[in-house]
């Protein structure tokens, strides 16, 4: 990336259950906190990027969901861009902001994301992440990605008898699938999201922010095999946002320049129809492989990360994915302690989308407002000392045995 671009200022909510605030308050809350980290106005703001999927589903927002909830907090007459990528939208806002910078559009740019998931009607809630495959080969798809966890045993008694979303049931047939290939165990699986609860403790905007041990974890509430009720993320309220600046965006900015984070990559890839087993072609490796390429740096520098971990498999994968681990290896790096913060390479020091919370079109924007704090030594009681090089990764959507799309951004100090 030849012009420097910065994170200048981050703001978010607590993620969580919101049930008295209404949408536009909780983007508000996220928007104020961004412009005065970064010593910014809405004059300041040259372009925005809106992310947001359930507006439409949900509230019946079916269009121009950003142009509306913009026009409430007093941003209008701006150019306003609509994202939807699934979980990922968050972060592919925060890249098309990037984007509008190098192309010279303007100097400053925002990515807001915010969501309102929390409704009375459940069903319909569970409804909506229907469509994050292709809807017209549904039945196709589920059996395909279920047949991945054949071949280990289910005990009786693992299935929760509550509603829960089809995708944790295909996470838990990847988990069965990491199981029969890797040797993967329920315990490794459970130590990702042990860790995670640990780390939340120390994260005041954490959906839930009790600690589990290993053994609590394992003893809780089924979703589906191997998945307890702790490794899935929760369905959460919340809105995050991230104001870019080029270098002469930054010099008219307010706020102290030394607090400004560069954006030493941002690469975006699109899910294939890869077997299961081309782990070398997967769409998370391909998108880390081209941010890597971007900032000219390799996994072995990357002092923290933050991944999709929707459920705890999909950190054990992400990691492996991105060379942080070899293949197969993330659950015993997590077990040893690797994976924590104080370890080689502490994964979600802000709990993750486990217990942060995962309100979709915020998510990604959360992981950056995480890791800016890290690289700005500002994380407190859950700070990884000396964090240089910062690692963002979500995904979202289902395409053949794989996410639809996958953002890799990398952050440096």
């Amino acid at each position: 990336m030849n012009q420097p671009i910065y994170v200048v200022g981050v703001g978010m909510t607590q993620f969580g259950k919101h049930l008295e605030r209404s949408l536009h308050s909780l983007a508000a809350e996220a928007l104020e906190a961004s412009l005065s980290d970064a010593g910014a106005t809405r004059a300041d703001i040259g372009q925005v990027y809106y992310s947001g999927v359930t507006q439409g589903p949900l509230q019946g927002q079916n269009a121009v969901p950003g142009q509306v909830v913009l026009t409430e907090l007093g941003l209008t007459g701006l150019p306003v861009y609509n994202v939807e990528n699934a979980c990922a939208s968050g972060t592919s806002a925060f890249q098309l902001a990037v984007h509008s910078l190098h192309a010279g559009a303007c100097d400053v740019a925002l990515a807001i994301g915010a969501e309102k998931m929390n409704i009375e009607d459940k069903k319909r809630v569970m409804a909506m992440f229907e469509g994050g495959w292709d809807v017209t080969k549904a039945a196709a798809n589920e059996a395909k990605l279920m047949a991945l966890g054949t071949g280990i045993e289910i005990p009786p008694g693992s299935e929760s008898t509550r509603p829960y979303s089809r995708f944790m049931a295909i996470y838990a047939a990847m988990c069965r699938y990491w199981m029969k290939t890797f040797g993967t165990t329920q315990r490794q699986i459970a130590a990702i999201s042990a860790k995670n609860h640990m780390h939340s403790v120390h994260n005041p905007l954490s959906q839930f922010r009790q600690p589990f041990t290993i053994e609590q974890v394992l003893a809780a509430p089924p979703i589906t095999f191997p998945l307890t009720t702790p490794m899935c993320a929760p369905l959460s309220d919340g809105a995050a946002a991230v104001l870019v600046c080029t270098a002469a965006g930054l010099k008219r900015l307010a706020g102290d320049s030394r607090r400004a984070i560069r954006v030493a990559a941002t690469a975006i890839t699109t899910g294939t129809m890869r077997e299961p087993e081309a782990f070398d072609q997967a769409v998370c490796r391909r998108a880390g492989q081209l941010a890597f390429e971007q900032a000219g740096i390799g996994p072995s520098d990357v002092s923290v990360a933050e991944v999709h971990d929707a459920s705890a498999m999909g950190e054990v994968m992400a990691v492996e994915y991105l060379g942080l681990t070899p293949m197969g290896q993330s659950g015993a790096a997590a077990e040893a302690g690797e994976l924590s913060v104080g370890g080689r390479i502490p994964v979600n020091p802000s709990g993750g989308l486990e217990c942060k919370g995962h309100p979709i079109g915020a998510t990604g924007l959360g992981q950056i407002h995480e890791l800016v704090t890290q690289l700005r030594g500002e994380a407190g009681l859950r700070q990884v000392i000396g964090a240089k090089v910062a690692l963002q990764e979500n995904g979202g959507g289902s395409v053949g045995y794989e996410e639809a799309v996958v953002t890799v951004s990398l952050f440096t100090r």
